[in-house]
């Protein structure tokens, strides 16, 4: 096991960099042709280097922005804008925004930056993190938690590794916390614990954030956060500043468009095919609006035009987000803002440009064919008595939707390259399964049961290769037997090495897990499992690249990277999560920690998914993270972080992406990265109420003045 953190700099790795995507496309030096807007920032201090320059209308059929970064002479090009009335200004750390000025594609506009007149005034426009990470985390002697009548940590929390990864991914997991309108308590809630209390109270994701508190222990979590956001509204700032765009980090361009309703947002959103990345080229990009609405919103980047699609909701019984409870919101009263019951979490695209759904469309009780005394493989080997997503496809030729009746739960899918255009699925339900869905079967059959299966996760702990007996998982390894774990897959992924399925187990420290599915998966599926090691803890989401090689989201503050090529143990009475340490690295992510608890980073990213096709530019295998407290995404290049900054509005969330090759001949301005803004309260991000979830498309060129 070996941990690296590496930063990008302006140095020579930088300029490496630079030059894999050189050889896509030529350099312009900011002449103001047609479709572009360029110029010069300077401020008092003369030429300013590596700020934003913004673009955005209002002229085209939905809102549009885009934003590129200037070179060290302070000279900027915005490229290919369409034809509208744009205001333009500058943003960037240690300055506060220029005046807007108006122009329009084929302007030179010469833009004067204006210098934060105090430090107070700078840190407004500072991501997420560098407020976050002022929180407080209690001592190691704090923990375990001593409960209510102890420090009021709850007893389940044994680590303030556990305390740090709940901190992460409870509220983190919905909000981008150091925000603005998070670590700002509405004045109408008051301050202090009782302030908190009530903010936790509102809205209908309220049970979420409820659990998450009161896992941690209600008392000790509310004083906390309390703690906190009094300390900043006293005037305290954060301890550490954010350092400007860097070498390659200057060559991104963000083009933005609003996707969507004020009252709803977008889980993530798909583009295209995750193995042939050139389908649906230039074509509508779809979300996922989760528990906020039946509506698939939809955007068509040519047009520059967002609509949405009516997902049906075919049994009437199915719970609604209009059932949660809820507190009057400072921002919508005691409106219930969601309404809806598909609960679409996740989409995913297939060969054929069909949409896939994890999609709610009855109650939660599964038919017969699941349950005990069914004759369905699966269901002989291991019934499942619920489920509370399933899967839904939309054709986008005929615009009809097709539902899949699963036994087990759906929450993420990922796609086989195999025969059978395979879709696995996370989650399974509370059981602890793993669900598959044979498309191809179910094209020639349309038989939903058939084409389906489901496998409990067993593993080899008695050596000889193959799927016997096993024990329950609160019984001790038998060495004559195999066993069984009972957690479920929260990412999916599938190896393109080996065919091999791969998911990530939420806990502290966590695990990730590999399933070979082998002939008979019901009753021939093996899984093996791999508990991440010290200092890594708290996985997320996860992807594979084409050697096989697992990289995941980790809430200690890093990307971890499993290789099980390097393990020396791979099964048998040892084998069960501690007996592979080899085979993991840790990369740390950008930006400040916590203090107090040695060297870290408080990002909390949701989700790390593999450019394996070089639809970024940065090259074959590059994995990716959202950076959901560093407003935007982090590629790992290298050994080198780099950061794809969304600077405006400030509060940008992420939690999923994908990569869109639209002209393979095109260079840089051929292919780019897509994902959408994930917060579930788009009024708390910059802009306040009214704002809507946005579509956003990264671009990496070969230098910052590339037309």
């Amino acid at each position: 096991m070996k941990t690296r953190v590496a930063y990008l700099s302006a140095g020579a790795a930088a300029i490496a960099l630079a030059a894999i995507v050189a050889a896509c496309a030529g350099t312009g030096q900011g002449s103001g042709s047609g479709g572009d807007i360029s110029g010069t920032v300077t401020s008092s201090n003369g030429p300013e280097a590596g700020v934003w320059v913004i673009a955005e209308t209002t002229d085209l059929p939905t809102k549009f922005a885009k934003v590129v970064v200037t070179d060290d002479q302070g000279r900027y090009l915005i490229p290919e804008l369409p034809k509208a009335n744009y205001s333009v200004w500058t943003r960037g750390y240690g300055l506060v925004d220029s005046p807007k000025v108006q122009g329009a594609p084929g302007a030179t506009l010469d833009l004067k930056a204006v210098v934060a007149p105090s430090a107070a005034a700078a840190a407004e426009y500072y991501p997420g993190m560098y407020w976050y990470s002022m929180i407080n985390i209690p001592a190691k002697s704090e923990f375990p938690g001593t409960g209510e009548k102890g420090n009021g940590i709850s007893s389940n929390i044994k680590t303030q590794e556990q305390w740090v990864d709940t901190v992460k991914n409870a509220c983190q997991s919905c909000h981008a916390l150091g925000s603005m309108g998070m670590r700002t308590v509405p004045k109408e809630f008051g301050p202090g614990v009782a302030g908190w209390a009530r903010r936790t109270q509102s809205g209908q994701a309220l049970t979420q954030m409820a659990t998450g508190l009161g896992y941690m222990g209600i008392d000790a979590a509310l004083k906390n956060y309390a703690d906190w956001t009094d300390r900043i509204a006293a005037g305290e700032l954060p301890f550490a500043k954010p350092r400007r765009p860097e070498g390659i980090e200057r060559n991104v361009v963000v083009t933005m468009w609003d996707f969507s309703t004020p009252k709803h947002y977008l889980h993530d959103g798909i583009s295209t095919d995750q193995h042939n990345p050139r389908l649906n080229a230039n074509g509508p990009i779809y979300g996922a609006p989760e528990e906020s609405t039946d509506n698939v919103p939809v955007l068509d980047p040519v047009k520059n035009r967002a609509y949405t699609i009516k997902h049906p909701v075919p049994n009437p019984e199915t719970p609604s987000s209009k059932q949660l409870p809820m507190q009057p919101s400072a921002y919508w009263g005691p409106e219930a803002i969601w309404d809806g019951s598909s609960s679409l979490h996740n989409a995913m695209m297939d060969g054929q440009g069909r949409v896939w759904f994890s999609a709610r469309f009855r109650p939660a009780a599964n038919p017969d064919f699941c349950k005990k005394g069914s004759d369905h493989p699966s269901a002989k080997a291991f019934p499942v008595p619920e489920s509370n997503r399933q899967l839904a496809m939309l054709d986008p030729k005929t615009m009809k939707y097709t539902f899949v009746d699963t036994c087990f739960t759906t929450h993420h899918l990922n796609f086989a390259k195999d025969a059978n255009d395979t879709l696995w699925t996370s989650s399974g339900g509370g059981t602890g399964v793993v669900g598959w869905f044979n498309t191809k079967m179910f094209e020639e059959t349309g038989d939903a049961v058939k084409s389906q299966g489901w496998t409990a996760l067993v593993l080899d702990t008695n050596g000889n290769g193959k799927r016997d007996d096993y024990v329950e998982p609160n019984q001790p390894v038998d060495p004559t037997k195999d066993k069984r774990i009972a957690q479920v897959f929260y990412a999916v992924m599938v190896s393109p090495a080996d065919g091999s399925v791969w998911g990530t187990l939420r806990a502290s420290p966590g695990s990730i897990v590999r399933l070979n599915p082998g002939p008979n998966p019901p009753e021939t599926a093996l899984a093996e499992i791999y508990n991440i090691p010290m200092p890594g803890f708290g996985p997320r989401g996860g992807d594979i690249d084409s050697k096989g090689v697992v990289w995941v989201s980790l809430a200690s503050g890093h990307m971890g990277a499993f290789d099980r090529r390097k393990c020396k143990v791979l099964n048998g009475p040892t084998a069960t999560g501690n007996h592979c340490p080899e085979g993991w690295s840790f990369y740390q992510y950008p930006g400040p920690g916590f203090e107090g608890i040695g060297e870290n980073s408080a990002e909390s990213s949701y989700y790390s998914w593999v450019d394996q096709h070089n639809t970024s530019g940065l090259g074959e295998d590059v994995p990716v993270s959202t950076a959901n407290l560093e407003d935007g995404l982090v590629a790992l290049k290298d050994g080198k972080m780099i950061v794809l900054k969304v600077p405006y509005p400030t509060g940008f969330y992420a939690k999923g992406l994908d990569g869109r090759i639209d002209d393979p001949n095109a260079g840089w301005k051929g292919r780019g990265l897509w994902t959408s803004s994930g917060d579930r309260t788009p009024w708390l991000q910059e802009g306040g109420k009214g704002m809507k979830p946005m579509a956003v498309h990264f671009q990496v060129r070969p230098d910052p003045l590339a037309h």
